[in-house]
């Protein structure tokens, strides 16, 4: 699926459970990738606010689902570079919702083609965040401990999406797991 909007990472023996469950809510397809869904829905807020009250009133679906990570945008890239050139200007014009706040990048690579090192990208792009802060007169700093926002990017080959997610809505939505 070239535009999906969701990815959905699935426990070893919970698969065919979560995919009955997410086909009500939206396009579902395996990924190439072990344990990994991508799906495409209507509105991603309120499909992972489903799903947290899906998981709730069914704890073996809960037991099923290791992470769902919503895109507020997606992207596709076929170069490293090109990756990091796009997820820039994402950052960049969320320079304003980042500005004074302490956070960090958290990137979930699947798929090496295009030579990206996860550690080498998330620093690259906490740094533009940083800069980008910065040049609008309201510094940043990056946080692991307890950050006000992490900003999560999932990669499923040449397609990304990313998220920005406060710490309240990290408290609110425990299938959110960035890290």
């Amino acid at each position: 699926m070239r535009d999906w909007n969701v990815v959905v990472s699935i426990y070893q023996t919970g698969f065919r459970r979560a995919i009955r469950a997410l086909e009500e809510l939206g396009k579902v397809e395996r990924s190439p990738y072990h344990n990994v869904l991508v799906v495409k829905v209507e509105d991603t807020i309120s499909f992972l606010q489903t799903m947290e009250r899906k998981t709730a009133e069914s704890p073996a679906l809960y037991d099923t689902i290791s992470r769902v990570a919503p895109a507020a945008c997606n992207f596709e890239f076929h170069s490293g570079e090109e990756f990091k050139e796009k997820a820039s200007s994402v950052l960049r014009e969320w320079s304003q919702r980042l500005a004074g706040r302490s956070f960090h990048v958290r990137l979930h690579r699947r798929g090496d083609r295009h030579g990206l090192h996860t550690p080498d990208a998330e620093k690259f792009l906490d740094d533009v965040v940083l800069a980008a802060a910065s040049e609008i007169g309201v510094p940043g700093r990056i946080s692991f401990t307890d950050p006000d926002v992490v900003i999560a990017i999932d990669t499923v080959d040449d397609q990304a999406g990313v998220a920005l997610w406060s710490r309240e809505d990290l408290a609110r939505h425990r299938l959110l797991r960035p890290d």
